[in-house]
């Protein structure tokens, strides 16, 4: 069975003041199946969220697909027409954006906007779609459905916004969901409550979900497999557990250091110990070359990184492959 989307070495740029085009994506290539769950990770300025636009085909201007495919369900979205991305759009693919309050229309109760799909894609009479809105409010745990449906999203907390958001998204019940950092800005208990939500809803509909985020705890429960992004380029792919317990680029061991975690056996075990970071920032769209873009933060950079450019995925184990040329080094 195919995939339901299909990244074939996309490379995504951008026009600067010159007219110039410097590149954003380079060569990203990655699949996912029904019923599972891909997460793109990686820091602020990796190329994460740009990735997810490119699929939903709504780059800002300025930026263009220079090169490569996007499948969903065998069908490239690149080449199809305004008019049929549109259809696709909330029906096939869609889309829970970062920042619900600037997603969501102010002007428009949330049941309203949930309706809005439903009325467009399936047909439904408004009566009809505005009653299936309340059951997907239900459906994503907001209590007094049918009252919070006539509410505007300034009259909701964050984590029911958010909640909103993922209704709308799932009210066509998509082929694939795409959820860009859906836990920003939320406190732990309500992250909790979206992630286990966005497992139920997957375990009941088999939606193909792409999760955009910077929470690799989320990611080892979550997630059935990980693709780290870095300066635009994927740098290490491959199942979740094999790379949490095995990471084979120096910069997801980075990742993995800053993650916070119980020291085991201490007098008092409750207490988050032993926080990396990595030293440094992701270079900038004018600074990203051939050569590797971690070699200036990389504490195992040797001579051959320094004199070679960035080598291409290679395969380490079934399905793990890895862009460095120290990454058998580094896990022996």
């Amino acid at each position: 069975m195919a995939p339901v989307l299909s990244v074939e070495d996309l490379s995504v740029s951008m026009t600067d003041r010159d007219g110039k085009l410097v590149p954003v994506l380079e060569n990203l290539s990655f699949s996912v199946d029904r019923g599972r769950t891909i997460a793109l990770v990686g820091e602020s300025g990796c190329g994460k969220s740009m990735t997810a636009l490119a699929i939903m085909r709504l780059l800002p201007e300025g930026f263009v697909v220079t090169s490569g495919r996007i499948l969903l369900e065998g069908e490239d979205v690149l080449t199809a027409r305004n008019q049929r991305m549109r259809a696709l759009r909330g029906d096939t693919v869609s889309m829970v954006f970062q920042e619900p309050m600037t997603a969501l229309n102010p002007l428009y109760t949330v049941g309203d906007q949930i309706a809005e799909a439903l009325y467009h894609h399936r047909n439904l009479s408004r009566r009809e779609a505005n009653e299936q809105a309340v059951e997907f409010l239900k459906a994503v745990q907001i209590p007094a459905a049918e009252h919070r449906a006539k509410t505007y999203p300034h009259q909701m907390s964050g984590g029911m916004r958010q909640r909103v958001m993922i209704a709308m998204a799932i009210a066509c019940k998509p082929k694939l969901l795409i959820a860009d950092e859906p836990t920003t800005a939320l406190d732990v208990t309500v992250q909790a409550q979206i992630f286990d939500l966005l497992a139920k809803l997957q375990e009941e509909t088999e939606t193909a979900i792409v999760l955009i985020t910077h929470d690799l705890g989320a990611v080892a429960e979550l997630a059935d497999d990980i693709a780290v992004l870095y300066a635009g380029r994927c740098i290490e792919t491959g199942p979740s557990q094999e790379i949490a317990a095995r990471p084979r680029h120096p910069y997801t061991r980075g990742l993995l250091a800053c993650m916070p975690h119980l020291a085991i056996g201490q007098p008092k075990p409750s207490v988050w110990v032993d926080l990396g970071e990595i030293p440094g920032m992701v270079p900038g769209l004018g600074n990203r070359g051939p050569d590797c873009a971690f070699l200036a933060r990389c504490s195992y950079a040797s001579e051959v990184c320094r004199s070679q450019p960035q080598p291409p995925l290679g395969a380490i184990d079934t399905g793990h492959a890895v862009s460095c040329w120290l990454a058998r080094e580094i896990a022996a």
